[in-house]
């Protein structure tokens, strides 16, 4: 899958579920849920134990574009794309591990807090500009931020839930990133799969 085509795909989802656990024994089945909640671009962040056997294995399930977050290195993002990962996703602007996704011909998301960031991240390279960490006023910002900077792909993630991720849509993220409003720690610890399944369903539905 090149960039243009992680692109089209992700524009088409329109969101991506974001699996951040110290628990390498229930992340696998707290992706699952998601997955059969409907989501079908997947991001594991490199914090997760075990995360590149788990990019690994959901990147070759049919239908199922994944992601590897907390890529902090060169060394990082090339043993995610050769775990399988289709897009590599940073908390904050590097140009290395930028060039390097380009270098591996996988899309590159790093994180930015300002617009000077933003700019700074898509004039290196990267085809999308993660909003991290999302400010209080989310979608203003982005209203605002790509009024001036109108070639932007924004895409919140930290923050984002279900009441405020179709204002973000609304006010022109490309896409966006669910996270701890997903994966509720406290779920995921107790094993209560049916709730993040029961969850994913119901973002999905309010972006649709």
């Amino acid at each position: 899958m090149t960039p243009i085509e992680f692109l089209a795909a992700f524009r088409e989802a329109r969101a991506s579920a974001i699996l951040r656990t110290d628990r390498q024994d229930l992340a696998r089945l707290a992706m699952d849920a998601a997955v059969r909640g409907g989501f079908r671009v997947c991001e594991f962040t490199l914090t997760v134990p075990g995360a590149m056997e788990l990019v690994r294995e959901f990147s070759q399930r049919p239908g199922l574009i994944v992601g590897a977050g907390t890529v902090l290195t060169r060394e990082e993002a090339r043993a995610a794309v050769q775990a399988g990962a289709r897009f590599l996703v940073s908390p904050v602007v590097d140009e290395a591990v930028i060039q390097e996704a380009e270098k591996l011909g996988v899309a590159s998301m790093p994180g930015c807090a300002t617009p000077t960031e933003m700019l700074r991240a898509f004039r290196a390279g990267a085809q999308l500009q993660k909003l991290f960490p999302a400010p209080a006023n989310g979608p203003v910002w982005v209203t605002q931020s790509l009024a001036p900077l109108p070639f932007l792909r924004i895409v919140p993630t930290a923050g984002v839930t279900i009441e405020n991720a179709p204002g973000y849509l609304k006010a022109g993220a490309f896409a966006v990133g669910f996270v701890g409003s997903l994966f509720d720690p406290a779920d995921i610890t107790a094993g209560r799969f049916d709730a993040i399944e029961k969850r994913a369903r119901a973002m999905l539905a309010a972006l649709a």
